[in-house]
C-alpha cells in the first residue's frame, strides 16, 4: 500500500495529461493567448500608419478609378451635363489608340536609359570616391548634393539655357573648337536629341542619390577583404566586379527600383525642356500625355484612366522589387 501512495497523489495531474489531444489543457490556454497577443501587437503599432495611408492614398486612388469609368468632361464639371457611366470605354480608347502605345514605348525607353546612366555614373563616382583624398571627396559630395538639391523646374530651366541654340554655352563651345554645324543647332528639334537632352538633366540631378547610397555601402565592406584581394594581385575593376558588387547587391536593387519609379513618373523636365512634349508630341511620356488629356483637352475620364494605368505599372514594379528581395533572402 505504501508503494502505491505516490501514484495516487499524482493521479489528478495524470488525468489532465490523458485528455484527448485536440482538447486544450488549462495550462495551454494562456500560452496560446500570449502567442495571439504577440502576433497582433505589430499590427496594432502599424494601425495608425495604415489609417493615414488609407486616408491619403486609398481614397484618391478610389476616386481616380471611379472617374476613369465615366465620361467626365468640362460640361460635367460645370454641371451643364449629367455624368454618363461608360465602364471600361476609356481604357478601350487608350488601348486602341496607336499614340498611347508610342507614348508608353517612349516612357519605358526613356526611363530605362535614365536608370542605366544614373547607376553607371553614381556607382563609378562612388568607387572613385573611396580612392580620393578626404578634401577632394568632400568637394565631390558637396557639388553632387548641390545638384541633387536643385529643384526640377530650376534645373530644367538652367539646363535648357545652357543648350540654347543662339545663347547657349554648349553650342558656342562646340563652334569655337571647329564644329560649325552646331551654330544655331536646336537640341529639342529632333526626337532623340530632345530625349537625350532631358535624360542628361535627369541623370545630373539623380546620380548623387546613387553616389551617396553606394558609397555608404562600400564603406560598410570590411577593409580586410579588399586588402586581401589587392595582395592577391586583383585590380580595382576586378575587385569592384567580383567582391564589391555581390556584397552591394541589396543596395543596388533598392536604388535601381527607386530610380525606375522616379524616372517613370518624370513630368517637369519633359514638359519644360520640350515645351509640353516636343514637336507633334514626339517627346511625350505617360505623365505629360495624361496631363494633356485631362487638362488641355478636358478629358478627365481619359486622363484618369491613364493615371490608373500608371499606378498599376508602378505597383507591378514594386511587387517585382519585393519578390526579388524575398528571393534573395533580404529583410523587408
Amino acid at each position: 500500500m505504501t508503494a502505491l501512495a505516490p501514484l495516487q497523489a499524482e493521479s489528478p495531474r495524470g488525468n489532465n495529461s490523458t485528455r484527448p489531444s485536440g482538447t486544450p489543457t488549462a495550462d495551454s490556454r494562456p500560452v496560446r493567448r500570449s502567442k495571439v497577443k504577440r502576433g497582433l501587437e505589430p499590427w496594432l503599432y502599424l494601425a495608425p500608419a495604415f489609417i493615414v495611408l488609407i486616408a491619403l492614398l486609398g481614397y484618391p486612388i478610389f476616386q481616380l478609378i471611379n472617374v476613369s469609368l465615366y465620361d467626365y468632361r468640362q460640361a460635367q464639371v460645370s454641371g451643364k451635363a449629367p455624368l454618363r457611366f461608360t465602364g471600361l470605354e476609356n481604357y478601350q480608347k487608350l488601348f486602341a489608340d496607336p499614340q498611347f502605345w508610342t507614348v508608353l514605348g517612349n516612357t519605358v525607353m526613356f526611363a530605362a536609359a535614365c536608370v542605366v546612366l544614373t547607376l553607371l555614373v553614381g556607382s563609378t563616382l562612388a568607387v572613385l570616391a573611396t580612392r580620393l583624398r578626404p578634401w577632394v571627396r568632400s568637394t565631390l559630395f558637396i557639388v553632387s548634393l548641390g545638384a541633387w538639391a536643385t529643384p526640377a523646374v530650376t534645373g530644367s530651366a538652367v539646363w535648357l539655357f545652357l543648350f540654347d541654340p543662339t545663347l547657349g554655352l554648349v553650342n558656342k563651345t562646340l563652334v569655337s573648337i571647329g564644329l560649325t554645324q552646331f551654330d544655331g543647332h536646336s537640341w529639342t528639334y529632333d526626337k532623340w536629341s530632345g530625349f537625350g537632352l532631358v535624360a542628361s538633366e535627369v541623370v545630373w540631378c539623380s546620380f548623387p542619390f546613387v553616389l551617396v547610397t553606394v558609397y555608404a555601402g562600400i564603406q560598410a565592406i570590411s577593409t580586410e577583404v579588399i586588402e586581401a584581394a589587392r595582395i592577391d594581385g586583383a585590380t580595382m575593376p576586378r575587385i569592384a566586379r567580383s567582391i564589391m558588387l555581390p556584397m552591394l547587391r541589396p543596395i543596388v536593387i533598392v536604388v535601381t527600383i527607386q530610380s525606375i519609379i522616379w524616372n517613370f513618373k518624370i513630368f517637369s523636365q519633359i514638359y519644360i525642356m520640350t515645351n509640353g512634349g516636343g514637336i507633334a508630341g514626339q517627346n511625350l511620356v505617360l505623365n505629360v500625355y495624361g496631363y494633356e488629356q485631362a487638362f488641355a483637352a478636358s478629358l478627365y475620364g481619359l486622363g484618369s484612366a491613364l493615371g490608373v494605368i500608371m499606378t498599376a505599372l508602378l505597383m507591378a514594379i514594386t511587387l517585382v522589387y519585393l519578390r526579388i528581395l524575398k528571393r534573395t533572402g533580404e529583410a523587408l
